[in-house]
């Protein structure tokens, strides 16, 4: 694919350190895919500026990238086992990615099966289809950060491109979520209502009046924190709301280890 636009790099160190981190991940072989602001400006022509990279992979292989990079002499951190680690040099880094935060999104076969091809920086690289970008950046609506702008812009410029049965197969726990973004889409976009297809929205609007007709659930549940842990922080631990994911305490001098050395 030819990408629409790329992200501009914050400054000439940190375009080096993304041009050797992806020839070090061309060289690894691992399989990888680009997502993040560069899947955002390559299907909506968006450039803006940016610090890091996002890299997506099996869960398999996250470790696997993180030791390539350590051998390399860079450092790594493992921020999160349950989703997330990082590959350090200097002020610059990128995320490796094998799963959502919040547990919904785990890393698969599927990504790489749909994943499209660019060139950046010389190499040919799988980015992130337009159907899985959408879906990695549904649940991210912090106080600090809200990537409902990024869903509503791909949907306006990619909307040819999404897999709007697959989107809906992948959220499909979570399809109040979609219906959500897709009347956000309809409130900001009212010219271009049609880019969602109708039946999409009948079948959530028919899920939701289907839902309307049942009794309420028994247990109090907070949802909210898929969508941030510390914003919803006290509903779980003041106001009695059962929760659907945790966040445990840093590990044991973890500070310390931070303010001597960083990272392994």
């Amino acid at each position: 694919m030819e990408a629409k636009a790329a992200p501009t790099l914050t400054d000439a160190s940190a375009e080096a350190f993304v041009r050797e981190a992806i020839d070090e991940l061309v060289a690894c072989g691992i399989p990888f895919l680009l997502a993040g602001t560069f899947a955002v400006s390559a299907y909506t022509g968006i450039s803006r500026p940016t610090k890091d990279l996002d890299i997506f992979c099996r869960a398999g292989d996250y470790a696997r990238i993180l030791a390539h990079f350590k051998a390399k002499g860079y450092e790594i951190e493992v921020e999160d086992d349950r989703w997330l680690g990082k590959v350090i040099r200097g002020d610059h880094f990128f995320d490796v990615i094998f799963a959502g935060s919040n547990g919904t999104m785990p890393i698969g076969d599927a990504w790489f099966d749909h994943a499209r091809q660019m060139e950046l920086n010389g190499h040919q690289v799988r980015i992130i289809a337009p159907t899985e970008l959408v879906w990695s950046k549904c649940f991210v609506q912090l106080r600090h950060r809200y990537d409902g702008g990024d869903v509503v812009h791909v949907m306006l410029r990619a909307h040819d491109q999404i897999d709007w049965h697959r989107l809906l197969n992948h959220m499909e726990v979570h399809w109040e979520v979609l219906l959500i973004h897709l009347l956000n889409f309809r409130w900001i976009y009212p010219t271009e209502r049609d880019k969602v297809p109708e039946w999409l929205l009948d079948e959530l609007l028919d899920r939701l009046q289907a839902q309307r007709q049942l009794p309420l659930p028994q247990m109090k549940i907070c949802r909210g924190r898929m969508f941030s842990r510390v914003d919803f922080e006290i509903d779980v631990k003041e106001w009695g709301f059962a929760d659907v994911g945790g966040e445990g305490e840093p590990r044991e001098g973890i500070e310390k280890e931070r303010t001597e050395g960083g990272s392994a």
